[in-house]
C-alpha cells in the first residue's frame, strides 16, 4: 500500500469519527482555535462542518491532521480545500479580551461565534459541536460534546485547527513587518527566546499580552534597578 493510500485511509478514519457522534443528528460542526499559548498577538478560533464527503474530497484532504503535525505548505494546501468544500467560520479575540476574560474564556468565546455563524447556514437543522479538548463552551444554545485531542480524531475538529492556525499565522507574519525586532513572522508570537530578549531589549507593544509578560517585565525591570544603583 502506498504512503498516499495510507493517510486516505486516515482521512477517512476521521470521518467515520465524526459519522460515529452523528447518529441523532443532522451534521456536525467541529471547532478548535488557535494561539493560546504565545505572548503576543489575538487567539483564532474557528469552525467546520463538511455538508457531505466523498472518495475525491477524502483524496484532496488525504494529509487531513492536526494542524500542529503538518507542514506549513501542507497547511496551506488543506486550507484552500476546506475553504471550498465546508461551510466554516473564522473569529478572533484580541489582546484587550485576553486581558479581561482569560485566554481559555477568550478562546471559548471565539469558538462560539464562529459555531453559530456556521449553525446560521445549516438551515435549522439538528446539529452537534465537537469542541477540541476538554472545556464546554459557555451559554452555549447549541448540543455540544468536548473531544480530548480531537483534531487527531475528528475530520471537522481537525479541519477547524487547520482554518485557526492558518489565519493566525499569516496575521502575525503580516504584523511582523511593523515590528520586526521581534520576529513574529517566526515564532508566531510564542516566547522563543529571541523573543524575550526582543522584548527585554525594545519593551512591549500593544499586540502582547501584559499577563503573559509579567515574569519577564518584572525580571527586567529588577534588573534596570539593579544597573541604576551600579
Amino acid at each position: 500500500m502506498t504512503q498516499k493510500q495510507n493517510l486516505s485511509d486516515n482521512t477517512k478514519e476521521l470521518f467515520l469519527f465524526d459519522d460515529g457522534q452523528c447518529a441523532d443528528f443532522d451534521y456536525i460542526i467541529g471547532t478548535d482555535e488557535a494561539g493560546r499559548g504565545p505572548g503576543a498577538g489575538p487567539v483564532f478560533a474557528a469552525a467546520v462542518c463538511f455538508k457531505t464527503y466523498d472518495e475525491t474530497l477524502i483524496k484532496l484532504l488525504n494529509t487531513l491532521n492536526d494542524s500542529k503535525k503538518l507542514s506549513e505548505k501542507c497547511r496551506l494546501e488543506l486550507f484552500e480545500v476546506i475553504i471550498q468544500n465546508s461551510i466554516c467560520s473564522i473569529h478572533s479575540g484580541s489582546v484587550e479580551d485576553i486581558e479581561r476574560k482569560n485566554i481559555l474564556n477568550t478562546s471559548l468565546d471565539c469558538m462560539k461565534e464562529a459555531c453559530l455563524d456556521v449553525r446560521k447556514h445549516l438551515m435549522g437543522q439538528k446539529c452537534l459541536v465537537l469542541v477540541d479538548g476538554n472545556k464546554l463552551i459557555k451559554n452555549f444554545p447549541i448540543q455540544q460534546k468536548t473531544i480530548v485531542k480531537g483534531d487527531a480524531k475528528s475530520a471537522a475538529i481537525a479541519a477547524a485547527s487547520i482554518l485557526a492556525k492558518v489565519t493566525r499565522d499569516k496575521f502575525m507574519t503580516a504584523l511582523s513587518d511593523d515590528f520586526p525586532q521581534y520576529g513574529w513572522d517566526k515564532n508566531k508570537g510564542y516566547l522563543t527566546g529571541e523573543h524575550i530578549e526582543a522584548i527585554k531589549k525594545f519593551g512591549p507593544t500593544k499586540w502582547h499580552r501584559p499577563k503573559f509578560l509579567r515574569k519577564i517585565l518584572d525580571e527586567n525591570s529588577q534588573l534596570n534597578l539593579f544597573e541604576t544603583e551600579k
